[in-house]
């Protein structure tokens, strides 16, 4: 089941997070707050600016919990192979390095979204899958 859900509306937790840059390149990381409770290892879906996409989330070098990589379905986003559209959303977007973004929290575990700050978006919320399901989706994309 599926429901439209505005970036501003009291069911969807916005916290605001660093947009920076790995090392001295021009890649992107996002560091994600403790309070969001995700780990290394896990795949969400990630919207940017409202455009759907799938995450992995990674441990840096430093222990903190980032996205530097978002691609187009789950299995492209774990293997970090394909489009980096997290790298195209800063590099055509109004986010910069060293900037920050709007993270929401649209079902927690599950889905989440990067917005421009003062951007309102419209997210489409959907129930995480049942623990069973996934996995065998995930057994399906190994």
């Amino acid at each position: 089941m599926s429901e439209r859900v505005p970036s501003d509306h009291d069911a969807v937790e916005t916290h605001r997070v660093p947009v920076e840059a790995i090392g001295r390149t021009n890649r992107p990381r996002v560091v994600l707050p403790d309070t969001v409770d995700l780990q290394d290892g896990d795949v969400v879906e990630m919207a940017l600016d409202g455009d759907d996409y799938y995450a992995a989330v990674e441990t840096s070098i430093e222990g903190d919990v980032v996205v530097t990589h978002v691609a187009d379905n789950r299995r492209v986003a774990r293997d970090h192979e394909g489009e980096n559209r997290l790298a195209e959303w800063v590099r055509d977007g109004t986010v910069s390095l060293g900037g920050s973004a709007h993270l929401d929290v649209v079902t927690a575990g599950h889905q989440y979204g990067l917005r421009t700050p003062g951007t309102r978006v419209v997210y489409t919320a959907t129930d995480a899958p049942d623990s069973s399901l996934s996995d065998i989706a995930q057994d399906l994309d190994g």
